[in-house]
């Protein structure tokens, strides 16, 4: 049973992590956008840390999961 759960943990982890590079992604775009005004390229370019640290911490504990699903 605690396999199925670290399994189920992994999904989970996996995709948040999915999310957050996504969403650094697009935060980096905004950040080096010209056009986009100064307030708005340093909000997402703190944004983009912020999602990067999410990034991190997700794909840290998926990882985690998995390695327990191992056992």
């Amino acid at each position: 049973m605690e396999t199925v759960k670290n399994a189920a943990n992994y999904v989970a982890e996996t995709v948040q992590g999915t999310g957050a590079t996504a969403s650094k992604e697009a935060n980096k775009e905004v950040a080096k956008d010209s056009d986009a005004g100064v307030k708005t390229r340093a909000n997402a370019a703190m944004d983009a840390l912020g999602d990067k640290k999410d990034e991190y911490s997700h794909n840290t504990k998926a990882d985690v999961h998995k390695e327990a699903a191992k056992h």
